[in-house]
């Protein structure tokens, strides 16, 4: 190390101070020289960022309802099964179709158990028939209309 002098003109005083900002220069030129390039990397990720954030906005308003939706078609498939269920029940039971839809219960054992109860309450313990199936006359329904409009004329006729 050199001697400390000390600074007794302008001149010298002006020299160190130059001498020192131009060390001072040197130094953060070194240590900030890739400012620019993580400059424009910032900008890169910031748009990216922002370009990222718009496909997750445009995804929540596209897929909103779908839980709503879901959730409404859980309810109604549940509800089938139930009835499902319900009917079944009854027909094991012996409970008439037109009160199947009356059982109560969460789980298939409650409203098994609900029926029987009701079955008991009925006095019905036999097993019930299923409905028949319709009277209208089978084949072509065209040709059918008109027999039974021409039966029905004729025998009015009488």
């Amino acid at each position: 190390m050199a001697e400390f002098t000390p600074i007794t003109t302008q001149e010298e005083f002006n020299a160190a101070i130059g001498e020192r900002l131009k060390r001072e220069r040197e130094t953060l030129g070194k240590k900030y020289a890739d400012y620019d390039e993580l400059k424009a990397k910032v900008s890169d990720y910031e748009q990216q960022i922002a370009t990222l954030n718009q496909t997750i906005t445009d995804s929540t308003k596209k897929y909103a309802g779908y839980d709503k939706t879901m959730a409404d078609l859980q309810a109604k498939v549940k509800g089938y099964e139930t009835a499902s269920v319900k009917t079944r029940i009854a027909r094991e039971t012996g409970i008439p179709y037109e009160l199947a839809e009356r059982l109560s219960g969460e789980t298939e054992e409650d409203i098994r158990k609900d029926a029987e109860t009701l079955s008991r309450v009925l006095g019905r313990q036999k097993q019930q028939t299923a409905p028949l199936r319709s009277t209208e006359p089978a084949g072509n329904g065209k040709r059918e209309a008109l027999r039974a409009l021409t039966a029905e004329l004729t025998s009015k006729g009488d």
